[in-house]
C-alpha cells in the first residue's frame, strides 16, 4: 500500500535550510566556548582534531534531536515536518543516515537539493537515501511517542 504525501516547494525547503544554517551557526558559536572555558580560558591549538569532532557532534545533535522530534527551527518557521514512509517522525537509523547523506549532498555543492526540482515527490537525495520526506505541517505527520 502506497501512502500519498503532499509536497513541500523548493522555495520553502531552501528557506528552511538557510534558516537552519543560521541557527546551527549560532549553536556552534556558543558551543565552541565550552572547551575553551574547560581549558581555563586558554586558546585551543588551531586544527585540533578533537575540537573538530566535538563541533561535528554538536551539529549532529542539533539536527538529529530536531529531526527525531519532527522538525528543526527552520522547518518550524516554514511549517514543514519530516516524516518517514509511514508518516511518522523518523527513527534513529533514518536520522543518522540522513545526516551523513545531507553532508555528502552539501559537499557536492547542493546537487541533491537541485534534484528535488525534478523529482515527482520533490525529494532530495538525502530524503530518498534515508527514507524520509518533508511535508507541510499538519498534513500527515504522526508522533509515535
Amino acid at each position: 500500500m502506497s501512502v500519498e504525501f503532499p509536497v513541500v516547494s523548493f522555495r520553502r525547503r531552501i528557506a528552511a535550510v538557510i534558516y537552519d544554517a543560521i541557527a546551527v551557526t549560532a549553536v556552534v558559536y556558543f558551543a565552541a566556548f565550552v572547551p575553551v572555558l574547560a581549558a581555563g580560558g586558554n586558546a585551543l591549538a588551531p586544527g585540533n582534531p578533537l575540537f573538530s569532532l566535538y563541533l561535528l557532534a554538536v551539529i549532529f545533535a542539533y539536527f538529529a534531536i530536531s529531526w527525531r522530534r519532527g522538525r528543526t527551527l527552520g522547518m518550524q518557521a516554514w511549517k514543514i515536518v519530516i516524516v518517514d514512509s509511514a508518516g511518522h517522525h523518523p527513527g534513529w537509523h533514518a536520522v543518522i543516515l540522513r545526516f551523513f547523506a545531507a553532508a555528502l549532498v552539501i559537499s557536492l555543492g547542493g546537487l541533491g537539493y537541485l534534484a528535488s526540482l525534478f523529482d515527482s515527490e520533490r525529494r532530495a537525495w538525502h530524503d530518498r537515501w534515508s527514507g524520509t520526506r518533508l511535508v507541510p505541517d499538519g498534513s500527515t505527520a504522526r508522533d509515535d511517542s
